[in-house]
């Protein structure tokens, strides 16, 4: 029987490693960064003026001159004594500024036309956006790996970069069913799984490629599958349900020659299984809705999408492990002065998933332990 870490590494030795693609810049948001990226320049890459105002030679204030308008993408020109330029937010500053006063803090209180006066008060240096005060030529500015939010976006692009190198998402095909999923006798389920899977493929920042459906027909379904594979062009399939030791786990009778199945000591998500459909590999859930879920979260989604980190939080109440195997329990995380908390949310059985729903993280239960509220525990956020 294998660990949970035992088997995330060997799917993560299985799987093939991302593809590096260019990107536009306005497509690369949720993606991950494929190399770092520096400042090539300052930011801002001039001083420029916080405010609506007057560039001003002297902080001691006075009466001024009324010269040029300066406005945002003008070239600011010479400022001398005895004038006050009108400048715009984010307008170059010309040389020799000592500070800007706000217009709504003069004499008169909005901009007259160019020549007549104004008063200004005394002010220290202020409102100038010193060149480099953002970032500074050489800084380092996105981390490779790193995912691209919107903030990091607009920072790339304010360097004058249009395209970037990312990992180009895995794409998976989802294989679910079975002769009593979706059918329409009176002992058939509908397929709950694969809306599951798509959904937490776009979660994660993994494409789908496409569906299959499982039948009991072993010969059958590989044929489906080898025909997906070629009109979809797959990364990885995954597949849910069918690997254990019934008497039709079509999934397991296909793979398995070419593959491991057994037992990660886990609950939910027990049963898992590796194996490869010529050269494209094939990860193996089991069926029940919630042991999906764990699974997809656990073994999938940290290798091929953007799963957050695991931590450690505090739980808000005891919690038995089980023997020999250790538990992901549905939970939810807080925050309370600064300490994360971890509460349980719903029972403890993997066909259960309604009563996943709210649930925020997975909470990590070690075998054979006795706990008590306040205990760390490590919890794997959903999200």
């Amino acid at each position: 029987m294998r660990t949970y870490e035992e088997h995330l590494a060997a799917v993560r030795a299985a799987l093939p490693q991302p593809r590096v693609v260019s990107t536009p810049l306005s497509s690369a948001f949720g993606r991950r960064a494929a190399a770092t990226y520096r400042a090539e320049h300052n930011l801002p890459p001039f001083d420029n003026s916080q405010m609506d105002g007057y560039a001003l030679p002297t902080t001691h204030g006075g009466t001024f001159t009324v010269g040029r308008t300066i406005a945002a993408g003008d070239p600011p020109g010479d400022l001398t004594e005895g004038t006050a330029l009108p400048i715009m937010t984010g307008a170059k500053v010309p040389e020799g500024t000592a500070t800007i006063v706000p217009v709504e803090h003069c004499e008169p209180p909005h901009f007259p036309e160019e020549g007549a006066t104004v008063t200004v008060p005394a002010a220290p240096e202020q409102f100038i956006r010193r060149a480099g005060s953002d970032v500074q030529a050489g800084t380092t500015l996105i981390n490779e790996h790193a995912l691209l939010d919107a903030p990091s976006i607009a920072t790339l692009a304010s360097q004058g970069l249009t395209e970037v190198l990312t990992f180009a998402p895995a794409r998976i095909l989802i294989c679910t069913g079975g002769a009593e999923i979706g059918g329409a006798g009176e002992a058939t389920i509908p397929d709950s799984n694969a809306p599951m899977l798509a959904a937490l493929a776009t979660q994660y920042g993994i494409e789908v490629a496409g569906f299959v459906r499982t039948n009991d027909d072993p010969s059958a379904l590989r044929a489906d599958l080898a025909e997906a594979v070629i009109t979809h062009r797959p990364d990885v399939i995954v597949t849910s349900g069918g690997i254990s030791h019934g008497k039709f786990e079509v999934i397991r009778q296909i793979f398995e020659e070419d593959g491991w199945f057994g037992h990660v000591a886990q609950q939910p998500g027990g049963p898992q299984g590796l194996s490869r459909l010529g050269e494209v590999p094939v990860v193996c859930f089991p069926g029940n809705p919630i042991s999906t879920l764990v699974s997809f979260r656990l073994h999938l989604a940290p290798i091929i999408g953007h799963a957050p980190a695991p931590f450690r939080a505090h739980l808000t109440e005891p919690a038995e492990g089980l023997n020999n195997r250790e538990q992901f329990r549905r939970g939810t995380i807080s925050i309370s002065d600064g300490i994360a908390q971890a509460s349980f949310l719903g029972g403890t059985s993997s066909h259960l998933m309604s009563q996943a729903i709210g649930a925020t993280a997975l909470i990590r239960i070690p075998a054979n332990t006795q706990l008590s509220a306040g205990d760390l525990v490590e919890v794997f956020p959903l999200s």
